[in-house]
């Protein structure tokens, strides 16, 4: 036991533990840039083995979502040097999520009011996108109708990619994250249910993994596979993400896909705890054969079912979101059982400055004020 705790070598990077602060939106940059704000919340997070930063949009049209950090300006990668500077200078490690969400929005975020794009003109049932509303107030609003991206506009995202790691990099990230999960705009490609496309990013599995698998090479090709992650839910439902025929020979596919690649790791989100089906008996398995590289999951992990994963030898990084919110010190108080705090849910989003962000003290702070009290 306690190889949560043990070092790991990601790809050339040491990381002093195995525990990894996974990708949370917090929607907290007002004017997508971030700020001291930013800068103070990933600098108190530092002691994770691994960063994973919210997602971080490539481009206007890949945004969502207000108030998310993005990487498409000059400004932005400047915003984001502070806080890869802040990390590193707590002895930290950080990789930059890249971000599209395709259909997953709302005209009124996208570049002079067009339409959102996805691999198919299908707007997702009951998904909302973070913009303002009818009263001009930041909140969820019902996401437009999309249209369908053309063949030839395809590759023109792969370069937003791969023009958002170079930013990333020379902005001092360690590294990069493709997010490839969650339903947002590689997912909308992989699955079947949604991708009915007649040209070659549509129909049969190998044209449907085709964008996510070029973007990847395009990334590898930019910055290293060393530098290069990527992020699936296999069998996730966010955003109206249906069910289809070859659900699972599709992501073992993938599986294979990315174990002929030189990546740093492969990150599984297990949408269980956020009420998504439950995979197939037995896939996580071929999952785990047909890829044999550094593999991570995120989903619901405590201390004990933590250890458990990795002394399975099934998983070699244990990622976790919520506990990091309210427990910047979260590694500290997993390795001497130190209670957790509990986020207050209302404030996981929006710009409501500190509160809920970067106001929850660590375990020695709790303490010490509880001792003056």
């Amino acid at each position: 036991m306690n190889q949560l705790f043990s070092p790991f070598d990601l790809a050339g990077l040491p990381l002093p533990n195995r525990i990894v602060m996974a990708p949370m939106t917090r929607a907290r940059a007002i004017d997508t840039i971030p700020d001291e704000l930013t800068v103070l919340y990933y600098r108190q997070r530092a002691s994770a083995g691994l960063i994973v930063s919210e997602g971080a949009p490539v481009s206007m049209e890949g945004r969502g979502y207000l108030f998310n950090p993005a990487l498409y300006t000059a400004e932005q990668a400047a915003g984001w040097r502070r806080v890869t500077d802040a990390v590193h200078d707590e002895g930290g490690r950080i990789f930059a999520q890249l971000w599209h969400v395709g259909r997953v929005s709302h005209s009124s975020l996208q570049p002079d009011g067009k339409a959102p794009v996805s691999p198919a003109a299908t707007r997702g049932a009951a998904s909302c996108a973070f913009s303002y509303d009818a009263d001009g107030q930041p909140g969820l609003v019902p996401v437009s109708e999309p249209r369908a991206l053309e063949t030839g506009e395809v590759a023109a995202i792969t370069r937003d990619f791969v023009r958002a790691a170079r930013m990333a990099v020379d902005a001092g990230f360690d590294g990069v994250e493709l997010h490839g999960a969650n339903g947002y705009l590689f997912e909308q490609f992989v699955n079947g249910a949604l991708n009915q496309r007649a040209d070659c990013y549509g129909g049969s599995i190998k044209n449907r993994l085709r964008f996510m698998l070029e973007t990847l090479d395009a990334l590898i090709a930019e910055v290293g596979g060393h530098r290069v992650g990527v992020r699936i839910s296999p069998f996730g439902r966010l955003f109206d993400m249906q069910p289809y025929a070859d659900e699972a020979e599709t992501w073992v596919a993938a599986a294979a896909a990315f174990n002929e690649r030189p990546l740093a790791y492969v990150h599984l989100s297990d949408q269980l705890t956020i009420g998504a089906e439950k995979m197939p008996e037995g896939f996580g398995h071929a999952f785990r054969q047909a890829y044999r590289g550094t593999l991570m999951a995120a989903g619901g992990f405590d201390r004990d079912s933590a250890e458990r994963a990795l002394a399975s030898g099934d998983l070699d990084l244990i990622a976790f979101g919520r506990p990091f919110i309210a427990n910047p010190d979260l590694v500290d108080r997993l390795k001497h059982g130190h209670p957790l705090a509990v986020p207050e849910r209302a404030t996981w989003y929006g710009p409501s400055g500190e509160k809920g962000y970067t106001d929850y003290p660590t375990w020695a702070e709790h303490t010490e004020a509880g001792s003056a009290a």
